[in-house]
């Protein structure tokens, strides 16, 4: 036997109408709801007649499919499993005319269309398929006219916003007003960019987004009081954007006119990323020039400044902020210039701030305390780990002409910084001391060879011993060769210290009277505790 015909359009039809709707037909007006009706929110998208045994191989989703019981007429137990498996092929409801083949709908069919929300309609008998078909087709295909035109009119004002330079607060405008509800569009981050709509209304959106997010969306075909929509471009997510109805009137086709309208809050986010990078190169590039002492006269650089929004014609601090060497470099970078962008802007708005290739570099208020920057910036930061970066601030530059070697101080602050401490720390350059002129030496083998002539075994950490001992004079020094208070930092005896002194002097010599050897042992011991030297 061949297959049944699919009375239904071609092609997958994007809306339909809900079995409740289909009731409400002319030619259905006697037909009668026998069980299912939490299910009447159903939407039906094709109509479907069952007349062959096997149909259950033809259905498709989202069908109302309509029987006289011909195929069931003589296993009327299979009406028991029917509804089940219609319902777990997601067909929408099942219309019958009793009667002729079937007398009645068994009573546990009956109750599983209950359980399962799924609508069983009784037809009456003097009403033909054709009738039926006829009139819900041709809702169905005015509905889907109707939607898509309404699309495609918002589409074409979308459109217009964008093509006139709108930004965010114009695309939620537009939404809100073909909508009428209330409109957000948030950020990657959960951070709230734009809104239209009543004030009231947007409050309640706000606080849903800042609490969880909008409440989970109903099933298709009913109408909801939020819906949310992510907006994506280039395979990043971007954000989302977020609709509010008080009145729960928001339907799968308005859904649909959202989603053009994260299509189209796509095109703005991309087209400010651009010209962010595009500004952010600009930026970057005179601040380059102004640290390295080519941007021209300090009146030039200052009138420049100015035009970024920035001030340094004050006196500033320079901070330099360099990735510790770990991690995701390239994400990490752009997460980096970001943190300390936020920062400055709570900090000091008018304050400068550019990511360089392997570093970010900000320009703040002297009077600011620069720790408090770089922390802030930190905290941000490490919410995204395993990243971390070490932090160099300069001495105060008075003006512009002073800021190339400010950014030579900060810079060397930061490197000498990680390798006195570690990653992630923090280092003011006047805090250096002596560990700035060791930085000077770039010949590092030539650093180590002094360690190694100047301490000898004790250079190495592999004998746990001479490591020790390396510990005792490192305190003795620190005390001023004070025996009782090195005996007391480090818990020993007396007489053990004192055997200790003994030998440490016939590894490394005289030192308690020769003054220049206490020196020469003191730096050796400073280039130790640089770490990477």
């Amino acid at each position: 036997m061949e297959p049944p015909v699919r009375l239904a359009s071609t092609g997958t039809i994007i809306h339909g109408v809900s079995v409740g709707e289909v009731l409400g037909v002319s030619t259905l007006a006697e037909a009668r709801l026998i069980a299912g009706e939490s299910g009447l929110g159903r939407i039906v998208q094709r109509l479907n007649v069952m007349e062959v045994p096997d149909i259950l191989a033809w259905v498709k989703p989202h069908e109302l499919l309509l029987t006289t019981g011909y195929p069931l007429r003589n296993t009327p137990q299979s009406l028991g499993r029917l509804v089940a498996d219609l319902d777990e092929r997601g067909l929408s409801a099942l219309a019958i005319k009793l009667g002729r083949y079937v007398d009645e709908l068994p009573d546990e069919m009956v109750e599983q269309a209950d359980r399962l929300g799924f609508p069983l309609i009784l037809l009456p008998n003097d009403v033909g398929f054709d009738d039926i078909l006829n009139q819900v087709l041709t809702d169905i295909l005015n509905r889907q006219a109707a939607v898509l035109a309404r699309a495609e009119e918002a589409h074409r004002a979308l459109v217009q916003v964008v093509l006139a330079g709108g930004g965010l607060n114009e695309v939620a405008a537009e939404v809100a007003q073909l909508l009428d509800v209330s409109v957000a569009a948030v950020d990657g981050s959960g951070r709230v960019l734009a809104t239209a709509g009543p004030a009231e209304h947007v409050a309640v959106l706000r606080e849903s987004i800042a609490q969880e997010g909008p409440p989970r969306t109903p099933a298709s075909g009913r109408a909801r009081s939020f819906a949310s929509v992510p907006v994506l471009a280039g395979g990043h997510h971007h954000g989302r954007i977020v609709a509010y109805s008080p009145s729960g009137a928001i339907r799968d086709s308005d859904v649909g006119i959202l989603e053009r309208a994260a299509t189209v809050a796509a095109l703005v986010v991309t087209r400010q990323e651009a010209v962010n990078a595009v500004e952010s190169k600009y930026r970057a590039d005179f601040l380059r020039d102004v640290l390295t002492g080519r941007a021209g006269t300090a009146e030039r650089v200052t009138a420049r400044a100015r035009a970024f929004g920035w001030d340094l014609a004050r006196p500033v601090t320079v901070l330099v902020a360099e990735l510790d060497p770990d991690g995701d470099e390239r994400s990490a970078q752009d997460r980096l210039v970001a943190c300390w962008t936020a920062a400055m802007r709570r900090h000091d708005p008018r304050g400068a701030v550019a990511g360089f290739s392997h570093e970010v570099v900000a320009v703040v208020d002297a009077s600011i305390d620069a720790t408090r920057v770089a922390k802030d910036a930190a905290s941000a930061f490490a919410d995204v780990p395993p990243a971390t970066f070490s932090t160099g601030s300069s001495r105060p530059s008075p003006g512009a002409e002073t800021l190339p070697e400010a950014y030579s101080q900060a810079l060397k602050a930061a490197r000498v910084g990680r390798q006195l401490h570690g990653p992630g720390a923090v280092a003011h350059f006047d805090q250096l001391g002596v560990y700035r002129l060791l930085s000077l030496v770039n010949d590092t083998d030539e650093l180590h060879a002094f360690v190694r002539e100047t301490l000898g075994p004790l250079a190495a950490d592999a004998d746990a011993e001479n490591a020790d001992l390396r510990r005792t004079l490192q305190v003795l020094l620190e005390t001023n060769l004070n025996v009782a208070e090195t005996a007391r930092r480090l818990h020993f005896h007396y007489n053990t210290l004192r055997y200790r002194i003994g030998k440490l002097e016939r590894l490394l010599g005289n030192f308690t009277d020769d003054p220049h050897l206490r020196l020469n042992l003191t730096l050796a011991l400073h280039v130790l505790r640089m770490r990477g030297i």
